[in-house]
């Protein structure tokens, strides 16, 4: 009876430990897409120089948006639930961002943020935490 206790102890020992980490490993790929996502909003911003990649533009339907969709598509990123801290909007449900002029009012700067959902129940509830953020800034855009 003794050694029937033990096989079993040892089969939840190494159960748990297999749940864990494949935990992690599912953390670290959507913690690289959304690295990645960020690199993508942010080169496709500079490269546009912001115009028509927000929804508070005029022309919002350009190639900047089609872009950045198109690498969220590409890399398979998609956050079920955007939270946007304070001062930040939401754009295409994918990324949030804020604008901010420097000192001069010649240039801009945007601070863009990606989220990784953490959506593994045994982590959430041990930690409490379900979203981890990505943040990056690009470089100072010359305001037209």
């Amino acid at each position: 009876m003794k050694d029937a206790f033990g096989g079993i102890l040892n089969l939840v020992l190494i159960a748990l430990f297999l749940v864990i980490i494949e935990g992690v490993l599912a953390f670290i790929v959507c913690y690289t897409k959304a690295f990645r996502m960020k690199n993508i909003v942010i080169s496709t911003i500079e490269q546009y120089d912001g115009a028509g990649c927000f929804k508070d533009e005029i022309a919002y339907d350009t190639a900047c948006r089609d872009r950045i969709v198109e690498g969220a598509q590409r890399i398979g990123y998609s956050p079920t639930n955007l939270h946007c801290p304070t001062g930040y909007k939401s754009n295409v449900d994918l990324f949030c961002y804020k604008d901010s002029s420097s000192d001069s009012g010649k240039y801009t700067v945007y601070s863009v943020i990606t989220q990784v959902d953490l959506n593994i129940p045994i982590i959430n509830r041990i930690m409490g935490i379900s979203i981890f953020q990505i943040h990056g800034d690009t470089r100072g855009i010359v305001k037209k």
